[in-house]
């Protein structure tokens, strides 16, 4: 039996960005699988971060067509794109308050409110305990802050969740859990997952299909397992820690 197709949950075609007259992604083509957790890797200043502000619309691209659930990304509004399209980033930023104060924050962008029984729901899912609920977020330690980071991006119940280096500070222990979060989000919700990680053993154990950027360019996509045993001679130097 063949396998399924894979349905793109997102899809870019022929894609450029440049900032400052220097181009940072060049001629980008390719699809990030529905329900897929795809890993982003790539050298430092390969374009990875580019990507994201792109996937959901904080940058426009210079030419070239991005599309969500194949329609063009230009022609969401844009909070309703925010909220199909969540993220949460590697220094997990807190605003002022409890973590009810962020958990209800996308809530109150949209006018409304975040009751504590549905707060308790996302503390629960994401492993935090319910006594931090009235606890200032900027006190917690820093897996607990990510916790809190990803329960409030879940808030909005995107259909795809960008995660831009959410372990690369954190202790073992805490990256375990939140690598554990990551897969149950995934498996339960069927959340498409874009991943950067610096870490190739972290996108072996967590991805199903990987985009290898390098020098602003998709060098290699497909199955993850392709990072074990890469065809492209640019990727297999990467791999092996020749190119960084």
């Amino acid at each position: 039996m063949l396998p399924d197709p894979l349905v793109p949950a997102l899809r870019f075609h022929r894609v450029n960005y440049s900032a400052s007259g220097v181009p940072i992604l060049k001629n980008i083509t390719g699809i990030f699988p529905k329900g897929k957790i795809t890993a982003v890797v790539g050298p430092s200043g390969a374009g990875k971060s580019t990507l994201f502000r792109l996937c959901n619309g904080l940058r426009p691209p210079d030419s070239g067509e991005i599309y969500v659930n194949e329609k063009p990304i230009a022609d969401y509004d844009p909070p309703e794109l925010r909220r199909k399209v969540g993220i949460a980033m590697q220094n997990a930023p807190m605003v002022d308050g409890t973590v009810m104060d962020n958990l209800e924050l996308p809530k109150k962008l949209q006018g409304k409110r975040l009751s504590e029984r549905e707060a308790f729901q996302w503390m629960d899912l994401v492993g935090l305990e319910s006594r931090f609920l009235h606890h200032p977020a900027k006190e917690l330690s820093g897996g607990q802050r990510q916790k809190v980071s990803i329960a409030r991006t879940l808030v909005n119940r995107p259909e795809i969740l960008l995660l831009d280096e959410i372990t690369s500070s954190l202790d073992p222990v805490s990256t375990q859990d939140i690598e554990e979060l990551i897969l149950r989000i995934n498996g339960e919700f069927g959340t498409t997952i874009l991943w950067i990680t610096h870490a190739l053993d972290q996108a072996i154990r967590t991805g199903n299909y990987t985009w290898v950027l390098m020098d602003g360019e998709l060098a290699a996509s497909g199955e993850i397992s392709l990072l074990q045993s890469p065809a492209d001679e640019r990727v297999k130097r990467f791999v092996k820690g020749e190119e960084d």
